[in-house]
């Protein structure tokens, strides 16, 4: 019996990086995957892959959220597991911020986990069960130099995090969250080869993590194991926050 047998697993940003591969792990396990992604391309071609669901969302849009979460439902009948896993990044440091970055940040990674939420809690509160799991950062329990949005948001995600497992609990409903240390994915890419070396030699383990790591994480807090893990931050990372 696979882990997440026929459970309807709707993942955000699951076009690419973490989300490509916790759709990949989480169809291997069973689940019906449905990507939320606004690259259509790469989307469509990971849950092709997976034998999948795409479905074009902007995830900063509210009215897009619900629309699509009546939808999943619609087709399925329920929707058991969802990953807030989409996010971006547009660094500087304070003082070279631009409004635009700030607020471009802000409503990905953090209105969009809550228009996300917003949208799917209502079908798990109507069948009394559902698992909520989204993407902090290791960042976002310790700062870093020149990310004042991004850190903003990852703080924010656990924030928001506790109050649902709060909320939702006596509904069936868990809600934790993920704080991933350095991981390589395309995001990561930009990043100069040194500072990468630097990140490396912080690491205890000496290494960057696989977003497949961080997949299995959600794969742990999505299962029936994970019950009565409920308001946690699980850190991914390494070490490195030690």
């Amino acid at each position: 019996m696979h882990r997440l047998q026929d459970k309807v697993a709707v993942i955000t940003g699951g076009a690419s990086g973490i989300g490509k591969a916790t759709a990949r792990i989480f169809a291997g396990e069973g689940a019906r995957v449905v990507i939320w992604d606004v690259n259509e391309t790469q989307g469509k071609a990971v849950a092709e892959e997976v034998g999948g669901t795409f479905m074009k969302v902007d995830t900063t849009s509210l009215a897009d959220a619900v629309q699509a979460a009546d939808e999943v439902a619609g087709q399925f009948g329920r929707i058991d597991i969802l990953i807030n896993n989409a996010g971006i990044t547009r660094d500087a440091t304070l003082k070279k911020m631009e409004a635009e970055q700030w607020d471009q940040v802000i409503a990905v990674n953090l209105t969009g986990v809550f228009n996300c939420t917003k949208a799917v809690s209502p079908h798990m509160v109507e069948q009394q069960y559902g698992r909520i799991l989204s993407a902090s950062s290791v960042v976002g329990l310790y700062g870093n130099f020149g990310q004042t949005n991004y850190v903003a948001t990852k703080a924010g995600v656990i924030g928001m995090t506790k109050v649902w497992a709060r909320e939702l609990g006596r509904k069936g409903i868990t809600a934790n969250a993920v704080a991933p240390g350095f991981i390589a994915t395309e995001m990561v890419k930009t990043i100069p080869e040194k500072v990468i070396q630097m990140i490396r030699d912080k690491t205890p383990l000496g290494r960057m993590g696989k977003p497949e790591e961080i997949a299995q994480a959600y794969l742990f807090l999505a299962s029936d194991e994970a019950a009565f893990i409920n308001g946690a931050v699980l850190s991914v990372d390494g070490g490195v926050s030690i």
